[in-house]
């Protein structure tokens, strides 16, 4: 072999690595992910977990074929915004919206991004979508439950404990959803025969003090949905036990860490759902087409 082949051979090695690098970061795409949790919490952990498995069966790798960017949310208002706003310069190619209030953060920031939803009650009352079967925007995703369902919640309650004249119920008084949730149960607490009035979950002290408060009559009960478990899961069961209140949550992850019962769909699975619908955005499909799905409690 001659000396200017040898050259070239050697030369030819030593770029082909760095044109194969550059290919693969030209391939690589980008998912935006606002979570409405705690990042250190084991509720929104295994729903992040469910969503990337799915998404490695379906061909795409974090680091890999794409980047995965998750922000928390944690069901704040200012966060939702803060954290939608940079989710959008990073312009990924299509956003996972966990909960209500993230989906409108995004929505302020964006109405070209694709973005799929999940754990949202009412997307058209919302404004998110103007059709379940036919989106035609920019959004698409998976709902829960209507707000009529919510009323199921004081339905059980009032089984399990035949003689509740009250019920508090624990809501974000910020989200939408809280707000229609709780007018759902007041609803049918008329029918029932049982007062309903709200706790609002700002902070802390306030849910410990109200509680306090509302253990002090008897006969009462506890509604906690999913704007308030998400963020005080731990403090509102502890309190419940403390005070001797029946309590009945949105999700089976409560129940299992001590909570009296719980009512609602699985929240983990509509992760693996929005995986896929990520998955067929990432290859060419729209939002606009991709009907809007309802989940069964």
């Amino acid at each position: 072999m001659r000396r200017r082949e040898f050259i070239g051979l050697i030369g030819g090695a030593a770029t082909w690595p760095l044109a194969a690098r550059a290919q693969q970061q030209e391939h690589m795409r980008r998912i935006g992910v606002l979570m409405n949790a705690v990042e250190n919490k084991p509720q929104g952990q295994a729903r992040v977990a469910a969503f990337r498995q799915v998404l490695q069966q379906l061909g795409w790798s974090d680091g890999g074929n794409v980047r995965i960017d998750i922000r928390w949310g944690q069901n704040d208002i200012d966060r939702e915004r803060k954290y939608a706003a940079e989710l959008v310069t990073l312009a990924p190619d299509v956003i996972l919206a966990a909960g209500t209030m993230s989906v409108a953060a995004l929505q302020r920031e964006t109405r070209t991004i694709p973005i799929v939803f999940n754990n949202v009650s009412d997307p058209v009352g919302a404004g998110f979508v103007s059709d379940l079967a036919h989106p035609g925007g920019n959004v698409t995703g998976f709902m829960i439950f209507e707000y009529s369902m919510s009323g199921k919640w004081l339905e059980l309650l009032k089984q399990v404990v035949p003689r509740l004249s009250r019920a508090a119920v624990l809501r974000d008084s910020t989200n939408p959803a809280g707000i229609a949730q709780f007018g759902a149960v007041r609803a049918t607490g008329s029918s029932l025969g049982v007062d309903v009035s709200p706790i609002d979950v700002r902070n802390t002290s306030e849910i410990e003090r109200d509680i306090a408060a509302f253990a002090g009559i008897a006969n009462g009960g506890l509604i906690v949905t999913g704007s308030a478990a998400e963020i005080h899961h731990d403090l509102i069961i502890a309190l419940a036990a403390r005070y001797k209140l029946p309590a009945v949550y949105n999700s089976r992850l409560e129940a299992a860490d001590g909570g009296l019962i719980s009512y609602g769909p699985d929240f983990v699975d509509q992760f693996r759902s929005a995986a896929g619908y990520v998955d067929r955005i990432l290859k060419g499909e729209k939002p606009a087409d991709l009907p809007v799905q309802a989940d069964q409690v």
